[in-house]
Order: structure tokens, then C-alpha cells, then sequence
């Protein structure tokens, strides 16, 4: 097959000493290209659905029915071809169910942050099932980076208080309606706990370094531009966009890199994971 293939020859630890200056950058800047559209395989097929599949429905099915059958077949897919493990799929899973419990919330008739128009069999209170894939994604594309990319975390903060942050973050999408947001004071709690982390990378054969909290912050962006297209076909809608689209609010993009701190916290905690992050005494 040849996405397992393309796995070996991503991994193989080559050393290429003949590369430099900018034919070493260049070529780095490639294969980290192609780690990370491999890493958001899921990603990429799940919102190719979003915008290929009519609004209308197919074969008689309503839209959002359909997304939530492709996104399965999708993961059970990964799951077959030796993509994804079973205790990876269980993280997946987790991160359905948050972001599930998430969107209910949020579409409620007391709060209205959002709202999923279309009709659907798959609709519990409001949220088409498939909507909790969305979040899963993230975690998806995490597990699949770390794989990939041969990541390594240094000077991660201890567990509990990851933990603690994380539960805040999650807590705060729920209580700022009812006693204010404090978003940019957990940002800069996590600012402050994750000053010293960074993730060791490979790109192709030799290791780089990136401040922890900037991926964050990157891979936020990346989710808020995801929204934007996702809001522009019409699969949910902001209150500002029920009448014509509208770029969503770049304040977004803190909400979803607070997100991703939360997605990482339950991704570190995979075994086989826990293994490379180092956590000073």
C-alpha cells in the first residue's frame, strides 16, 4: 500500500551529511511539508467530505448523515490499514465525546453560540453526530505528528498541573456565559507553565527545536482557518453569519490554540508517548 510505504521512507533515519545551506533548508522545509499533510490525513479527508459532498445530501441522505458515515469509515479505515492503533483510536474517541458535550452546550437554546441548520437523522439535541469528529481531528492529527515527526518534549511542566489547566480551559467554554471569560488569563497561566517546553522535531535527519507554546499558537491558526471554510459551505453558522458569510472573529484563534492545550494534554498521556516527554524532577 502506499501510504505504509510512504510511512517507512518518512521514518527511515537517513543521515543526508551532503546537504546544506539552503539545499539542506529546502529540502528539510519539504519533507516537513509532506510529515505534516500525511499528519492531517485525516484531517484532509474528513473536510474534503465537508466541501465535496452537497448541501443537498447524496443518494437521498442529508449532509450531515453522511459526513458522520464518512468520518467512520474514514477512522475505521486508519484503524485497518495499520495508520492508527487501538489505543490511539480511544484517544480519538475521548476527544469526540468532549467535543460532543462541547457542541451541545454551545447550540442550546439558552446559549446560541452556533447553530447547525441543515436537517439530519443523526441530530441529538441539536448537534449532528458527526460534528464530534471535528475535535477528534485535532487529536488525530497530534498523534499522527508525534509518529511522524519523531517528536520529543523537553522540560514538560508536571502532569497534574497540565492536567489542572487543561480541565480550566475545558471549564471556562462552559462558565463564561454565566460568570465571564477568563481565556486570557488561563493563556497566560499556560503561557507561564509552558514558558521553558519545547518539542524536538526531525524533519528529515537532524533534530530541531520549537518553543512548545508557538505550535500551539500555529496549529490554533491552522483550526481557526479550517472554521472559516467549514462556515463558509455552510456546515454551521455563527449568529453574525445567518445572513450572509462572514469571516468567523480572529478571536477564535485563541480559543482554538487553548483548545489544542487541552488536546495535547490527553495525547501526552498515551503510553507510548508519555515515554518521550521529560518532565524534570
Amino acid at each position: 500500500m502506499f501510504l505504509p510505504a510512504l510511512d517507512q521512507h518518512l521514518l527511515r533515519n537517513t543521515a543526508y551529511p551532503q546537504l546544506s545551506g539552503w539545499q539542506r533548508f529546502i529540502t528539510e522545509f519539504l519533507y516537513f511539508g509532506v510529515k505534516q499533510a500525511r499528519a492531517c490525513l485525516f484531517v484532509g479527508l474528513f473536510f474534503g467530505a465537508v466541501i465535496l459532498l452537497p448541501r443537498a445530501g447524496l443518494f437521498g441522505l442529508p449532509r450531515y448523515d453522511a459526513l458522520l458515515i464518512a468520518a467512520v469509515a474514514i477512522q475505521l479505515w486508519m484503524v485497518w490499514a495499520g495508520l492508527e492503533t487501538w489505543d490511539e483510536l480511544k484517544a480519538v474517541s475521548l476527544f469526540h465525546l468532549v467535543g460532543f458535550a462541547l457542541e451541545v452546550f454551545k447550540v442550546s437554546s439558552g446559549i446560541q453560540s452556533w447553530s447547525y441548520p441543515d436537517f439530519a437523522h443523526s441530530k441529538v439535541m441539536g448537534v449532528p453526530l458527526f460534528s464530534g469528529f471535528m475535535y477528534a481531528a485535532v487529536g488525530s492529527y497530534i498523534i499522527q505528528a508525534w509518529r511522524l515527526q519523531d517528536l520529543r518534549i523537553r522540560h514538560h511542566p508536571p502532569y497534574w498541573m497540565a492536567i489542572l489547566i487543561a480541565v480550566l480551559i475545558y471549564a471556562n467554554f462552559f462558565s463564561h456565559h454565566y460568570i465571564g471569560d477568563y481565556r486570557w488569563y488561563l493563556a497566560a497561566c499556560a503561557l507561564g507553565l509552558y514558558a521553558r517546553t519545547s518539542v524536538i522535531f526531525r524533519p528529515l535527519d537532524r533534530d530541531r527545536v520549537m518553543p512548545l507554546p508557538l505550535a500551539f499558537v500555529l496549529i490554533g491558526f491552522f483550526i481557526w482557518l479550517a472554521e472559516n471554510i467549514s462556515t463558509f459551505w455552510g456546515v454551521w453558522r455563527y449568529p453574525n453569519q445567518l445572513g450572509a458569510w462572514s469571516a468567523v472573529h480572529v478571536s477564535k484563534w485563541s480559543s482554538w490554540s487553548l483548545l489544542v492545550i487541552m488536546t495535547f494534554t490527553i495525547v501526552a498521556n498515551l503510553k507510548h508517548i508519555k515515554a518521550r516527554i521529560h518532565v524534570p524532577d
